[in-house]
């Protein structure tokens, strides 16, 4: 069995170079593809406040035709109101002229008189006429006018209901490129669960004998005294065995996840809620539990374990995970916990 392993790291040490190197190459990759979507989200966004800009402005002079055609069509019915009252003016004149020519004709008056009166009304009926004229082509110009405010109407219409087809269209790629972002990165999480399955399964059965070393969740636990003297941050030698194998787990893991996967190794410190007395190497838990984190990914990083896939992290004695003051409960309080997750 230790002949295997040994054959395992030798193969392993072969090919690290080129499993970093696709790691990396994958990173570069997955970035490239976000900033794409986050360009095409942005592009998307401004190329829509536009259309908002277009369409208020589209808006606006719908508004200014709208008015100018009330105006319009409010000088067409002054117009053919005075049409109305000249043709009517224009059948008085007619029903006078009738008369007085009925008047001529069965000798009343006289014959210059007549005549006179006759050219006069004659004088004011072309006047009217003229005046007729006149409106109706007013009327005509305001009819054709009045055809052109609808035309340029339409034609605004038309860019409204292609600007908002267009929005629309905008709009539906936005959401496609989400609804395919959260699927690959579902993908990711349900891969990376399995890998964590079986990077757990591994330290079980590495660890298996060990009563301080327990799992709680999705994270291995263990107890401050296994690896570290009392005080102090430096890995013991039973420690340091612990981790050893810890360490061949994770090197084996690296070569087994693919490398589009994101997976970094968190290790956190914890201790007991008894202050420091401030005058040692550390001056509260604080500095303690983040040196202990600290020391286990070094030692870890020193038997091979990437460096980009560890992080250190110290919370002091404010995350217990046993309520009290006993020494029981302290002593499950001083731990180290090992979680896998991604970036």
């Amino acid at each position: 069995m230790a002949l295997s392993r040994n054959r395992r790291r030798a193969k392993g040490g072969d090919y690290w170079p080129g499993f970093v190197d696709a790691l990396s190459t994958l990173l570069i990759a997955i970035m490239f593809l976000l900033t794409v979507f986050v360009v095409a989200q942005f592009v998307l966004s401004r190329e829509i406040t536009g259309k908002d800009e277009v369409l208020t402005r589209l808006n606006s002079q719908i508004a200014e035709l709208t008015q100018a055609l009330a105006l319009e069509k409010s000088g067409k019915q002054d117009l053919e109101d005075m049409l109305a009252n000249l043709q009517s003016s224009l059948a008085q004149s007619e029903t006078e002229r009738s008369r007085l020519q009925s008047l001529l004709e069965s000798g009343s008056g006289t014959q210059a008189q007549s005549e006179a009166k006759i050219n006069d009304l004659s004088g004011k009926l072309n006047e009217e006429q003229q005046v007729s004229a006149r409106a109706m082509s007013q009327i005509e110009l305001l009819n054709q006018q009045i055809a052109a405010l609808r035309a340029q109407i339409a034609a605004v219409e038309q860019a409204l209901q292609a600007s908002e087809a267009k929005d629309q269209a905008s709009q539906t790629k936005i959401a496609d490129l989400g609804r395919r972002l959260n699927v690959a990165l579902a993908q990711r999480v349900q891969e990376l669960n399995r890998y964590r399955s079986d990077f757990f399964g591994r330290l079980r059965e590495i660890l298996s004998d060990r009563q301080n070393i327990r799992i709680v969740g999705d994270r291995f636990v263990f107890q401050s005294e296994v690896l570290f003297p009392s005080g102090g941050a430096d890995l013991n030698p039973q420690g340091l065995d612990e981790m050893a194998k810890l360490a061949t787990a994770l090197v084996d893991l690296a070569r087994e996840i693919p490398p589009d996967i994101n997976w970094v190794l968190r290790v956190d410190g914890h201790t007991d809620n008894v202050p420091l007395s401030g005058t040692g190497r550390y001056p509260d838990n604080w500095a303690l539990s983040s040196a202990r984190a600290i020391s286990v990914v070094k030692f870890l990083i020193s038997k091979g374990v990437p460096a980009e896939r560890l992080a250190a992290a110290g919370f002091g004695e404010f995350q217990p995970i046993a309520p009290g003051d006993t020494p029981e409960a302290r002593s499950q309080n001083r731990r180290i916990e090992l979680k896998l997750t991604e970036k």
